[in-house]
């Protein structure tokens, strides 16, 4: 498996167990949980549609849709993170179709879902455009892409013009909405956060 930006498999291995601490990971708090619907429900066009999450973690986002009823894929670099995942969602009792692998080069067929969504993957990516290039050929005609990105105060990250720029090389919508609102993230936050979507 090919390493991201420079960081292994062993790496996000070895961030899972306390992966869900952060509270935009695990959505344990309601509010918090609340606000991530309200964010990215209103996006998935249509009942039941077929989503993929790409780099899901241990899959807080992948069940949350698929409780909302849509037939959710998710992948992520990381063995463990998958692991965590498929616990998340046998407990949650729905099911999310989960595979180990790279978001970079998702193995799934082109055309093949409604909605793509990645959260803060695509700035971990060695070549970013080239991944936003795959990712818009899963979707079918009419398709969703999402994408939940952000500039750290740690210097780390992708600016909304940046990923805005990204998208807009192989589609003709990109539309930015910052993410500030503290409960998303469970505490306020001073960096930039925020949501690209397009979808045509």
């Amino acid at each position: 498996m090919a390493e991201e930006d420079g960081v292994t498999a062993e790496f996000w291995d070895a961030q899972a167990a306390t992966f869900d601490d952060e509270p935009d990971h695990g959505l344990r708090d309601e509010r918090v949980r609340e606000a991530w619907a309200a964010v990215l429900l209103p996006l998935v066009p249509r009942a039941n549609a077929a989503v993929v999450d790409l780099g899901c973690g241990t899959g807080s986002l992948a069940v949350l849709l698929a409780q909302a009823g849509h037939d959710v894929s998710a992948l992520d670099f990381s063995a463990r993170m998958v692991e965590a995942a498929a616990a998340k969602a046998s407990k949650a009792g729905v099911r999310v179709d989960l595979v180990t692998g790279d978001a970079a080069h998702p193995p799934y067929e082109e055309a093949s879902f409604d909605v793509v969504l990645a959260r803060h993957v695509l700035w971990a990516l060695p070549d970013p455009a080239a991944a936003v290039g795959r990712w818009t050929r899963l979707l079918r005609p009419g398709g969703v892409l999402v994408l939940v990105e952000g500039r750290w105060s740690t210097g780390s990250g992708l600016t909304a013009a940046e990923t805005r720029d990204l998208v807009l090389r192989v589609r003709d919508e990109a539309v930015v909405t910052p993410l500030d609102g503290e409960a998303l993230w469970g505490r306020p936050i001073e960096d930039e956060r925020y949501l690209v979507v397009s979808r045509r």
